[in-house]
């Protein structure tokens, strides 16, 4: 009688993140500031002998797939492309990874500016580390997915957001530092300190598949080269008139002083909570929005109607959160105000004829991780 093969099963989960300040950043090899969120992406993961992935999710709208666990880019579109891109990066890499069926669970809001699809990268990535083996560290498995988001689903992004949920801590912001691929804790206990962090899904979903986004990071890329360096990082210590001077765009000029004043107000945020003065960086988070939304040019009506409104209840300060072009708001008040602030954006959108956003407090949380041993 033939004896079945063993079966080997294991459950990760990966959170998304908030990105306190720094947005854009990352791929131009600057520094940025997010938190891991409660919200998470479990993934289940049981091997298969037949070569073949069958990925299903719980999640509105998603229809299962399957597919080949060596499929190349262009072969599998849609939700499911985040997983095979995970699968693909690990073989390209070298890793014989085998086919399995995938089960997807979250949490995280979609399209919400919060990361949900590195969620779901960092979720099975993690799993199959863990499940085969491979021994690979955090900092590896960001770069792999950061591959996978880049060649396979096509999305230009940096990897602030994948290091953000792998290296997650409770009770911690996470200093990321692009260009040294780094990620370090920074202690921001906002309870002890009467404060919380109010987030505000605007529901104008966006992609970053779509060309804003890579429109951007195409005109970094273009100005670095004027300015003869390889990222915008390396100027970031000469006079910011100077480093403009030399550039004969005004968008250009404009997206480049977003890069280099938004990097410059990650490092005083840092400085203010290592300080213990987390009250007192408001007015940066405010500045980061203006700049996204006059310079960088990555907000919506919806996004910008949310951050004066939470302003006006009296945030200490709000900025968008995530890619731009919808997605999210991160707003910092009194725990005291916390409703209020809630309550004076749904007023506002109302008022505006504007989907009633979904309103919510986060606070920094663990990062991915296997969540049982199923074998």
């Amino acid at each position: 009688m033939d004896v079945p093969a063993a079966v080997s099963e294991r459950t990760g989960s990966a959170p998304g993140r908030v990105n306190l300040i720094g947005e854009h950043t990352d791929y131009n090899g600057g520094f940025a500031l997010p938190l891991a969120i409660p919200a998470r992406t479990t993934a289940r993961v049981r091997t298969r002998d037949d070569g073949q992935v069958v990925a299903a999710s719980t999640a509105p709208g998603t229809e299962p797939a399957r597919f080949a666990a060596d499929s190349s880019p262009g072969d599998v579109t849609g939700w499911a492309a985040y997983v095979a891109g995970v699968f693909w990066a690990l073989r390209d890499a070298g890793h014989d990874v085998p086919g399995a069926d995938v089960h997807v669970d979250s949490t995280v809001p979609a399209g919400a500016g919060l990361s949900s699809s590195h969620a779901l990268e960092c979720a099975v990535a993690v799993t199959l580390n863990d499940l085969h083996g491979l021994g690979l560290d955090r900092t590896t498995l960001a770069l792999l997915v950061q591959r996978a988001e880049n060649h396979y689903v096509g999305a230009p992004t940096g990897a602030m957001d994948q290091m953000a949920s792998l290296y997650g801590q409770d009770g911690h912001v996470i200093l990321f530092d692009a260009r040294a691929m780094t990620a370090e804790p920074v202690p921001c206990d906002l309870a002890a300190a009467g404060l919380s962090l109010v987030v505000v899904d605007t529901r104008v979903h966006h992609e970053h598949v779509d060309g804003g986004y890579g429109a951007r990071r195409a005109s970094c890329e273009a100005a670095a080269k004027l300015l003869g360096v390889e990222t915008l990082r390396e100027v970031q210590d000469d006079p910011l008139d100077d480093v403009l001077a030399q550039l004969d765009d005004d968008v250009m000029v404009r997206r480049v002083r977003h890069v280099l004043t938004e990097n410059a107000r990650v490092l005083d945020t840092v400085a203010l909570l290592r300080a213990g003065r987390a009250a007192e960086i408001g007015p940066l988070l405010t500045a980061s929005h203006v700049s996204m939304r006059d310079d960088y040019e990555i907000t919506v009506p919806e996004v910008d109607t949310a951050v004066e409104a939470a302003l006006g209840a009296g945030a200490l300060g709000a900025r968008m959160t995530g890619g731009g072009f919808g997605g999210s708001v991160v707003a910092l008040a009194a725990t005291a105000d916390e409703t209020r602030v809630g309550d004076a954006v749904r007023a506002a959108f109302d008022l505006r004829g504007y989907p009633a956003p979904s309103v919510f407090t986060v606070r920094p949380a663990a990062g991915a991780g296997i969540e049982e041993d199923t074998q």
